[in-house]
């Protein structure tokens, strides 16, 4: 068997397999639950899967910390609990995100399933090369839109850290800190963080 035959063989049984998924566009939240268990970040928007690749080594150090200090300050306030990715968040039905961390107050709780999690009070996002947009204008309005009281956005390059508040159903900026600055959150009262600390 020739080389050229054994690749046209190869690419047949690609398409084959592809096959039997749904084409981009048309996923719905019923095939992205019968996905295999994976350690890939994969989301489900519009009926397209976003498969992003694994963060790097600095992005996973930011989000280690952030992770530790929110995690650490609802702990001890009891005020309910921080997750991180790979976290299946369902902002709504045929709508699944990943953000970097999420909080979900006591109060909503019962928005924790076994399967995922509901619309939670807060999410965190750390930009990635590549990945701006993402972050910056599709998730910012998908979170706006699912009612999402508050979001950060973690920009490693900038060094900043951006914090928005939901009013009358839109973002409004509640603070841009960088260097030197202590970010802090509206919604985890008594909340703040050193901007040189995250990215140190």
């Amino acid at each position: 068997m020739t080389p050229l035959i054994k690749e046209l063989q190869a690419e047949d049984r690609v398409l084959e397999i592809a096959g039997l998924f749904p084409r981009q566009g048309e996923w719905t939240e019923e095939d992205y639950f019968r996905l295999p268990e994976t350690n890939k970040i994969i989301e489900l928007s519009e009926g397209r899967l976003i498969i992003s690749p694994s963060p790097t080594p600095r992005h996973q150090k930011i989000s280690s910390k952030l992770h530790l200090l929110m995690g650490s300050f609802v702990l001890s306030n009891n005020l309910g609990e921080v997750c991180y990715s790979p976290l299946d968040v369902r902002l709504w039905k045929g709508n699944i995100r990943h953000p970097d961390i999420a909080f979900m107050s006591n109060k909503h709780r019962k928005r924790i399933t076994n399967k995922f999690w509901g619309i939670p009070d807060l999410a965190l996002e750390i930009i990635s090369k590549g990945n701006e947009k993402q972050d910056r204008v599709e998730k910012f309005e998908e979170y706006e839109k699912a009612g999402i009281p508050e979001y950060w956005i973690v920009d490693p390059f900038q060094q900043t850290i951006e914090v928005f508040i939901l009013e009358n159903g839109s973002y409004i900026l509640l603070g841009k800190f960088g260097i030197g600055e202590m970010a802090y959150s509206k919604l985890l009262d008594g909340f703040q963080i050193s901007v040189n600390s995250v990215f140190e």
